[in-house]
């Protein structure tokens, strides 16, 4: 009787363990589309109705679209409910980072939070939908949450309803992105006086998922293929990166390569990840700030928080018309309050903090994921001492044409340097992001590399 107690008592422990790593249960994923948002958030609104329910999001024709593709502004008639200031900081404090006060510090002048009234837009394909509860229901976390299992059966929002913070920040990390895609953007480093140098980029995206010439097998283990290559000023025209993103990146790493014009070699680039430089950016990044957070979670410890209200950048359609030029945008100390708009959500806050015996030069990252879209919206970084160093903002929208949420632009503000980096804006670009390319795994191997960098 005492063996039988003690095997069922190593039952119950091994029971309880992988319940923890397990997904949930299909009667708590029925959540999904009814009490919950198709993709987890919370449907109802809040007490006061400052954040409305969600009721399907902006759906396509909710503005004109110009001839480019650029999307029109839902609420260009739309006035500030109120603007947050150095001046009044204090009574919104509640609702903001700490990042977020520390930059109304930094530039009491010029540095304004204008706060309008909330839009749920979020939206998504309803194959995405379905996608997310098949999720919910198979994909497990594996080597402690740094990779997952059963994920390729569906390929996005891995844990739609997160248990815990490595959870919700794979949920980021696999998020809807839209189908293969073009892009030309911008990033600039603005010097003190606000003098900068548009860094002009070509980005490629796929996913193995709408390649015709993926092998389900092969690409069991790939997230999605990238192909960055700058295009301008001439002195970096000609520099490509090509990035194979794996979902389990323990145990079979980001695979990176470079290509370099002047010297016409491709080269193995292991630096494009954790806190390798980023692509001319001057220092003022590491190559895990793209796209507010990208890559292995392995380094950190991540702790869930919980869910609060704040006023984070949100529907910003202004930001990413073409009607602006980049000098309108990119000021001295940070982009233009003019153009920027926020509003109050909820977001789910989540802790990392970098585990003993890793390096990175972020000791402990806090980050705010919209709950709607799962994106990051803001990130605070602080440094070995505990100084907070960086603080990351998300501007993003929803493409009520195509049901993806996207950038206007990445900001990421240096509070000791007083300088800062913008990336993703897409003012001046020939035209907006084209999805349903036709890409193939043939286009992102090593050597497709030298002909996406001839000058």
């Amino acid at each position: 009787m005492k063996n039988a107690m003690i095997r069922t008592g190593a039952l119950a422990l091994t029971l309880l363990a992988s319940s923890v790593m397990a997904a949930v249960s299909p009667e708590e994923a029925e959540q999904l589309g009814t009490t919950l948002t198709p993709l987890g958030g919370e449907k109802l609104g809040n007490a006061d109705g400052s954040i409305p329910a969600w009721t399907g999001g902006l759906k396509p024709g909710a503005a004109p679209v110009d001839a480019n593709g650029f999307l029109g502004n839902p609420f260009a008639d739309e006035k500030p409910l109120f603007v947050i200031t150095a001046a009044n900081a204090a009574q919104y404090q509640d609702k903001l980072s700490a990042g977020q006060q520390a930059l109304l510090k930094r530039y009491p002048a010029t540095y304004r939070i204008p706060v309008y009234p909330s839009h749920r837009t979020a939206w998504a394909p309803q194959a995405v939908y379905d996608a997310a509860k098949k999720s919910a229901v198979t994909t497990e976390s594996i080597n402690g949450g740094n990779g997952l299992k059963n994920f390729e059966q569906s390929r996005v929002y891995a844990f739609p309803i997160p248990k815990n913070g490595v959870e919700v920040l794979w949920n980021h990390l696999t998020r809807y992105r839209g189908t293969n895609f073009s892009r030309n953007h911008v990033q600039v480093v603005p010097q003190v006086n606000g003098a900068f140098t548009p860094v002009e980029m070509k980005d490629d995206g796929a996913f193995p998922q709408y390649m015709a010439d993926a092998d389900p097998a092969a690409t069991a283990n790939i997230l999605f293929y990238y192909k960055q290559s700058v295009t301008a000023p001439s002195r970096l025209a000609g520099t490509v990166t090509l990035v194979h993103e794996t979902v389990d990146q323990v145990k079979e790493p980001r695979m990176a390569w470079s290509y370099n014009a002047g010297q016409r070699r491709v080269r193995r680039a292991p630096q494009v990840a954790y806190d390798g430089p980023g692509t001319a950016a001057d220092g003022m990044r590491t190559a895990d700030n793209g796209d507010m957070y990208n890559g292995a979670p392995d380094r950190y410890e991540w702790k869930l928080i919980g869910k609060k209200e704040m006023y984070i950048p949100y529907n910003e359609y202004q930001l990413q018309s073409p009607s602006l030029k980049y000098a309108d945008i990119v000021k001295p100390g940070h982009l233009n309050p003019d153009y920027t708009r926020y509003e109050l959500h909820r977001v789910w806050e989540v802790e990392g903090t970098l585990r003993q015996g890793e390096r990175h030069i972020y000791a402990k990252r806090r980050m705010y994921f919209d709950e709607d879209t799962w994106v990051l919206v803001g990130v605070d970084h602080y440094d070995s001492r505990g100084q907070l160093w960086r603080v990351a903002e998300g501007h993003s929208y929803t493409d009520y044409e195509h049901g993806i949420n996207t950038w206007s632009a990445v900001a990421l503000y240096d509070l000791i340097a007083g300088r800062y980096l913008a990336m993703n804006l897409v003012n001046e670009a020939p035209r907006a992001i084209a999805y349903d390319q036709a890409l193939r795994v043939s286009d992102f191997t090593p050597a497709a590399l030298r002909n996406a960098g001839v000058r």
